[in-house]
């Protein structure tokens, strides 16, 4: 039986350059097709993350202050 051997791989500077380059032509390609969202609505995003992440520390924080009360009960 004859095998058919593996295509021999050149590894050059330049093979091992070429893909990165490729990399980031993709990327700059992708980025052109993004739409970007308005200043209001980044702003407004913004200010909604700030929100629900306060409201959420506050409450954990809470539950936290709960916990160390209970704790305090019950070792005493």
């Amino acid at each position: 039986m004859a095998r058919e051997s593996a295509p021999r791989r050149i590894d050059t500077a330049q093979t091992r350059r070429t893909p990165s380059f490729r990399f980031f032509g993709e990327v700059f390609s992708e980025l052109r097709r993004v739409t970007w969202p308005t200043k209001e609505e980044t702003f407004r995003l913004s200010i909604m993350v700030i929100v629900i992440s306060a409201v959420i520390g506050v409450f954990l924080g809470l539950i936290d202050i709960g916990f160390s009360r209970l704790i305090e009960i019950i070792v005493g």
